[in-house]
């Protein structure tokens, strides 16, 4: 029997899972990472993304939008929204698209001539379009 760790994942809504599992690939906002039993203590922001679960079963896969995961003895994942990939269909996809859209345009309303916050909503509506290709979705593609 290989060694597991514990995983909760939570969003505002819900409890998604909660579990031993063998590892974790997360979609940091600095760049994707594995966890696996034993990993260095660590605090990351996420990224709209793909969050795979590997079980004793198999693997599970999940769409954050965002959040936070801490990694220790286990891992805790706190989304700002996460649903399991399988209640992903095209119109739920482009509904995340579409919000994404919203935030850049109130950013660039709200942040004239502040680039920071406005490139970060452009890079938040980019990693939204880029979940549709990797979960074999049509892509939307949004104008900026």
């Amino acid at each position: 029997m290989a060694e597991t760790m514990q995983f909760n994942l939570v969003s505002p809504e819900r409890s998604l899972m909660s579990g031993p599992v063998l590892s974790v690939e997360i979609p940091g906002a600095e760049g994707d990472l594995t966890a696996l039993p034993n990993h260095a203590p660590t605090l990351t922001t996420l990224r709209p993304g793909i969050l795979r679960v590997e079980t004793e079963k198999g693997a599970e896969e999940y769409i954050v939008t965002g959040g936070f995961a801490e990694l220790g003895e286990g891992v805790t994942v706190l989304a700002e929204k996460a649903m399991h990939r399988t209640d992903v269909d095209q119109a739920t996809y482009e509904a995340l698209v579409d919000e994404a859209h919203q935030a850049y345009g109130k950013a660039k309303e709200v942040f004239k001539n502040e680039p920071g916050p406005v490139d970060d909503a452009v890079k938040l509506l980019h990693d939204m379009v880029a979940i549709g290709g990797k979960i074999g979705l049509s892509t939307k593609q949004p104008s900026l």
